[in-house]
């Protein structure tokens, strides 16, 4: 999916506030009519477009509740840890073994990529919202099943079911964030959806700290009703119902997207003037796509995925994978419970859960601002660093509570939130944003859902192996020594292969890949700067024989 952005500022993202007027004196002169219409309508937009609560305000509700079924995806990751905890109780009716956990863990994540691959089929016939709706269907079936279980295999076949309704109603929510949102607004929106994920985990750890694991599962069907029942109130994505030909339903988006903004002219509405940017650049989408049909191709794909652009980035992603997965990352999240009774903790293991999630959904709102500042290498580094030193003190600490030697037993869970606070900020979401930097754009969808598909896969596997890995390492305290190992794997590796993205072009990217493997030793060429870009772009534009400019 492409999802087109709200705004002609997609296509011109200034690094100044002055630079569509810079542009405009510059190319004053140009007789290139299409230039001359594309930097008229940006003006327009950033002349135009209002920046205060009041003017925003409709973006932002719409985003709030379009993103609000992420509440029910971070309820459907952390339920496994008090179910788990729950079944293994001694009045428990229903035993379960190893083997029956870690299915009960890891079922949802295995049916994720095949379900977000028919979830795009579902948006992008039947509209954003709507997908939203029908995500609610295969929930409420899901989690009924779970609170009605009478055997393992019951829940196992209803966590398959809330793992579906998660990929359909969670993709839905990002793309209609990038199609309604305002560029400067964009990046801030799409935070909401890890907030909201973060926020699911913490009540569900603190649901499962007082309430049985059926009744937990029955109130779990309140966060997938209410966020099928909001989208009514909200309306469709314009730029879907542009490209579905339904026009007068994508005037009436937009003005209620844009109703507090002021409008730019006496007879023309700052709604009109984004139906027009938005008709346009649909229409510019579909010969494009007309123009390239007979080039998207199985051997097309083949052969772009053997030259080194295509391979190289695949390799590394998949490198990555494997340590953020069996770094703990994601252990520790679906086993939270467990992994904390077992390390002989002190601290209740549902509070500690609690704990754990709090500083995971404040983490992820900071980390907006940090990864916004800092480079992409630095981070993960220093990220796998410290993740690495809270395991290992985690594990030594666990060894001495086992032994008798300490009683300091809270260190261990403190260890685990200081490991949490670091992976936040560098392994945990890095990896997941170089997908759709490091592929050329020729394969770059196709590059992203392989590797998302990698990305599951590798997460699958590490949920299962969760009690064989304990097993087989001997215990709590060793098997957190071996996620220090692999942390620092991951920071050596990152060191070794992972080249800076950081403030780089897509271009720039793939080109490097083009001559480059190891990182390091790579000779750094200054790289421009967006707005030199965009220059460029402009220039090019005005000697091509009055070809609208292209972004990468």
């Amino acid at each position: 999916m492409d999802p087109i952005g709200a705004s002609c500022l997609s296509l011109f993202k200034p690094a100044t506030d002055n630079s569509i007027d810079a542009a405009e004196e510059k190319f004053k002169d140009t007789k290139d009519e299409g230039l001359r219409v594309m930097i008229a309508s940006c003006h327009s937009l950033s002349k135009y477009e209002g920046k205060s609560l009041k003017n925003v305000l409709p973006q932002i509700l719409a985003s709030l509740l379009a993103a609000s079924f992420h509440i029910g995806n971070g309820i459907s990751l952390a339920y496994s840890a008090v179910l788990i905890s729950q079944l293994a109780e001694p009045d428990s009716p229903i035993k379960s073994t190893k083997i029956q956990n870690s299915w009960m863990a890891s079922v949802l994540i295995v049916v994720i990529p095949p379900a977000s691959i028919f979830s795009g089929i579902i948006m992008d016939n039947l509209g954003r919202l709507n997908c939203i709706k029908i995500a609610g269907i295969p929930g409420v079936v899901g989690w009924s099943m779970i609170a009605l279980a009478n055997n393992v295999t019951t829940i196992i076949i209803g966590r398959l079911l809330v793992g579906i309704s998660s990929a359909w109603g969670t993709s839905p929510g990002i793309v209609y964030i990038t199609e309604i949102a305002s560029s400067n607004l964009r990046m801030s929106l799409m935070a909401i959806a890890p907030a909201y994920v973060s926020l699911g985990m913490v009540l569900t750890y603190l649901g499962g700290w007082y309430l049985h694991w059926r009744t937990l599962a029955w109130v779990c069907n309140v966060f997938i009703i209410v966020p099928c029942l909001v989208c009514i109130i909200i309306h469709e994505s314009p730029s879907w119902l542009i490209l579905k030909g339904k026009y007068e339903q994508a005037k009436k988006s937009l003005e209620w997207i844009h109703k507090y903004q002021k409008p730019p002219g006496e007879q023309e509405t700052f709604a009109d003037l984004q139906y027009k940017i938005l008709h346009e650049e649909q229409q510019k989408k579909k010969e494009e796509q007309e123009k390239q049909k007979n080039q998207k191709g199985v051997k097309f794909i083949i052969q772009e995925f053997l030259k080194p652009t295509g391979w190289k980035p695949l390799v590394i992603l998949t490198g990555l994978f494997f340590f953020q997965h069996f770094s703990g990352i994601y252990i520790t999240m679906f086993y939270s419970i467990s992994f904390i009774q077992e390390a002989g903790s002190s601290i209740n293991g549902y509070l500690a859960s609690i704990l754990i999630g709090v500083v995971r959904l404040i983490m992820s709102m900071m980390s907006i601002y940090i990864l916004k500042r800092f480079h992409r290498r630095s981070l993960i580094f220093i990220s796998s660093g410290l993740m690495a030193l809270s395991m290992f003190i985690a594990g030594l600490w666990t060894m001495w509570i086992q032994e008798g030697t300490t009683n300091l037993k809270w260190i261990p869970v403190a260890a685990l939130l200081f490991y949490v606070v670091a992976s936040t900020v560098g392994l945990l979401p890095i990896p997941n944003m170089l997908i759709a930097e490091l592929f050329p754009l020729e394969i770059r969808g196709i590059g992203y859902s392989i590797s998302y598909s990698l990305c599951c896969i590798l997460m699958f596997i590490a949920l299962q192996s969760y009690y064989g890995m304990s097993d087989f390492f001997g215990g709590a305290s060793n098997l957190q020594w071996f996620f220090a190992i692999v942390c620092l794997g991951g920071a050596v590796y990152s060191y070794i292969f992972l080249p800076e993205t950081f403030g780089m072009k897509l271009a720039d990217i793939t080109d490097y890949f083009k001559t480059q493997f190891v990182y390091i030793g790579h000779s750094h060429k200054k790289m421009g700067t967006e707005s030199e870009a965009q220059e460029k772009m402009l220039k090019d534009s005005a000697n091509n024989n009055g070809k609208i400019p292209q972004t990468v």
